[in-house]
Parts: structure tokens; C-alpha cells; sequence
């Protein structure tokens, strides 16, 4: 298996030291905190080891402080409660003494049911036409500041091929939505549980910056603050993360300093697999400095 994507089943796999009780390490993937994905992963994870023959459909996160990506996180699970057909849980991670996040999900016993969804939107390139993201500042990393260079750049886990990538350097205003064909770079096995684990960790990418979209930020400057606040994911149908599946984002608010972002995942075929919203912060700390 690629390395890169092996190491971060790894990383989401925790290591139990209790019952209930779960720790895990972090990777630095070039933002100055640990990944606000890698938590959710991570305790969605831990959620899912106290739970039997149920399917994790639906949470809900709040970042309450910057992770340490130097130390490990202890994840504690509450049984909050298992009914005849859903079981919920509720998840705090802690490092150094704190509460960095908390997260609460539900599960449920498989069954049939009334059915439906939106359709995927029609004359979106299929990924084969498209670039990584990876390669689209190569002959531009120099002149990119270190920082948001090591994140652009980086192997990642997933693929990455926006259908609209826009310009990095010089953004301007665009419409707040976007898409983007996301894969596993590797075959992974025939887990229901890490592909919903891995469609968690990777919901986390693109989502906040669509509400940026229609102001014209430039994020290579470093007068920008921005940070994930809460997250909300539903899973309606089992996912597959090691096929091609597209990633649609709009933004219908930003305000006080809050931007709101919804997202959709659609397969090839154009099922619905989940749908996902994120509110984060997103300051612009010096506006004179941001316009010039």
C-alpha cells in the first residue's frame, strides 16, 4: 500500500488504553495545529470501537482549541445510550490536561426505507481531464511563503483535482461554491468503518475555504486567521474513499467573522453518499493590508 496513505490508517487506528478510553499521535500536515479532520477521524473512530453491528450516520464536532501535533490525544467515550435501533455516543479529546474537541454521534441497525436525493450537477469534467492539486503551483512553489508552500505541495494521502482551481496567487471574486474529485491514492480493504472514518478526515479539506471565495483573501499573506468551529457530517449511503468521488461546496453566509460552508460527496454514478457543513473563523486581521 502507498505509504503515505498507510500511515494515516495508522494514525486513525488508536490505540486503546482503557475501556472506552482510546489515545492517539498526529501528523504534521503543514497547517500550524493538528488537522481538524485527523480529530474528527480519530474520534469517530473511537466512537465506532463501542459499538456493535451499527453504522455510524450522522455527527456533530466542535473545536475548542488548537491541537498539539507534538503530543498525543486521549480520547474518552461516553455510552450516552443504545436503543433498540440507534445507539449514541459522546467523545472528548484531551491533550495536555484540556479539552481540545468534543464530538457526538449516532448509529444505527441497517434497515430499509422510503428513498431519495438531489442529482449531482450535470457537466462536471470527470477526473481524468483534471490535475492534482499538487501539480498546479509546482513551477510557481518559489515564489509561494514557506508555510502555505509545504501545504500545497506535500504528498498527500488523497488526491486531490479541483474541476475549478482559479488562481491561488492572484484569487479575485468568485460565486462562494466549488468542486473537486477526491480518491485514496491506494486500494484500501472492504471496511465499511474506515471508509466512513476516511471520508470524515478528508470532509475536513476544501470546505471552509469556499466561503472566502466571493472576497478576494489571499492566503499566502499572513494576516489571515482562519480555524474550523464546529463540523456536522451525514453518512446516507457506505461510501467507497479508494474510487473517484466529487466533493461540492457553496457558502450561503459569512458574517462577524464567521464563514458557514455546506458540502455534498457524490460517486461516479452520481449517488449521494453524504452531505456535510462546517462554520469556522475567518479573520482578516489587517483589511488594508489584504486590499493592496
Amino acid at each position: 500500500m502507498n505509504p503515505i496513505l498507510s500511515d494515516l490508517m495508522h494514525v486513525l487506528e488508536l490505540e486503546r488504553i482503557e475501556q472506552d478510553i482510546f489515545r492517539g499521535e498526529s501528523r504534521d500536515i503543514g497547517a500550524p495545529q493538528v488537522f481538524g479532520g485527523q480529530v474528527l477521524g480519530q474520534a469517530l473512530y473511537a466512537a465506532s470501537q463501542t459499538v456493535d453491528g451499527r453504522i455510524a450516520h450522522s455527527l456533530h464536532a466542535y473545536f475548542l482549541r488548537r491541537g498539539d501535533f507534538n503530543a498525543s490525544i486521549v480520547y474518552h467515550v461516553d455510552r450516552s445510550r443504545d436503543g433498540g435501533s440507534f445507539s449514541a455516543r459522546r467523545v472528548v479529546a484531551i491533550q495536555h490536561g484540556r479539552p481540545i474537541f468534543t464530538l457526538s454521534c449516532s448509529f444505527q441497525a441497517p434497515e430499509e426505507g422510503i428513498e431519495h436525493q438531489v442529482e449531482m450537477p450535470p457537466d462536471v469534467p470527470g477526473p481524468d481531464s483534471l490535475v492534482d492539486v499538487t501539480e498546479l503551483y509546482a513551477d510557481k512553489a518559489a515564489g509561494i511563503p514557506e508555510k502555505m508552500r509545504r501545504f500545497l505541495t506535500r504528498k498527500r494521502p488523497f488526491a486531490f483535482r479541483p474541476v475549478d482551481p482559479g488562481n491561488f496567487l492572484q484569487p479575485g471574486k468568485r460565486k462562494p461554491s466549488k468542486a473537486v474529485w477526491l480518491r485514496a491514492v491506494d486500494t484500501l480493504p472492504d471496511n465499511d468503518q474506515l471508509h466512513r472514518v476516511l471520508l470524515a478526515y478528508v470532509s475536513d479539506y476544501e470546505l471552509l475555504g469556499t466561503a472566502t471565495l466571493p472576497h478576494d483573501i489571499r492566503f499566502e499573506r499572513e494576516n489571515l486567521q482562519m480555524a474550523s468551529l464546529d463540523h456536522a457530517m451525514w453518512f446516507h449511503r457506505p461510501p467507497r474513499v479508494d474510487e473517484w468521488f466529487l466533493y461540492t461546496s457553496d457558502s450561503p453566509s459569512a458574517q462577524g467573522g464567521r464563514g458557514l460552508a455546506r458540502g455534498m460527496f457524490f460517486n461516479q454514478e452520481g449517488t449521494l453518499i453524504a452531505s456535510t457543513a462546517q462554520e469556522g473563523l475567518i479573520r482578516v486581521l489587517d483589511r488594508t493590508k489584504a486590499s493592496n
